[in-house]
């Protein structure tokens, strides 16, 4: 006796039993109408800078969400002798993600406020969005986003720019996701303004 599967389907409104796969597939108008218009439309592809201090965890968070080992990911590092090169990477980015260890000394957090107001008025950055990620939430020492948002500044630095500042840490995937899905709506918007253009 083969398997039954519950389909809420239509005849006279009460649910009908389908055999199997097959005639669920070939019975449905869900399916039908899914199968007839085509493949799903592309998904936009941004291109993207993330910058940040060495120890920020931007390697760890990308590797995460991409669901890649960290050693298939070429990471570039933040520290001194590297940072003067970040503009080499700007030309043609779509948005930014500046990664920040929340739980830094005084002294590399004072570096990474430098560097995000740097990038924040840099020509090339100036009028794209910024995710701005407050790292390693995770840890004891962590200073929350209002903590951030006022040690660096970002009300008046930032006033009318779009920006959205998050917390989160590797222990936190959805958060991390939801930060990257409001990103994606800033792009998404700056599109939709293009358009109307």
């Amino acid at each position: 006796m083969g398997s039954h599967i519950n389909f809420s389907g239509s005849q006279d409104g009460q649910p009908v039993l389908l055999e199997d796969f097959s005639t669920l597939l070939f019975n449905s108008e869900c399916f039908r109408a899914l199968c007839c218009k085509g493949p799903p439309p592309a998904r936009p592809e941004y291109d993207l800078v993330c910058i940040g201090l060495t120890g920020s965890g931007k390697t760890s968070l990308l590797s995460k969400l991409c669901s890649e080992s960290a050693e298939n990911v070429v990471s570039t590092t933040g520290a001194d002798n590297i940072r003067k090169y970040w503009s080499r990477y700007y030309q043609g980015s779509q948005g930014v993600i500046f990664v920040l260890d929340s739980a830094s000394s005084e002294d590399d957090l004072e570096t990474a406020r430098n560097e995000l107001h740097s990038a924040l008025q840099h020509p090339q950055l100036c009028t794209l969005p910024f995710l701005i990620l407050a790292n390693h939430q995770d840890k004891p020492a962590a200073r929350s986003v209002q903590e951030v948002k006022k040690y660096f500044e970002l009300e008046p630095l930032a006033r009318g720019k779009r920006w959205i500042l998050q917390p989160c840490s590797l222990d936190d995937m959805e958060a991390l996701k939801d930060s990257f899905s409001q990103l994606i709506n800033l792009l998404e918007e700056k599109d939709h303004e293009a358009v109307r253009m």
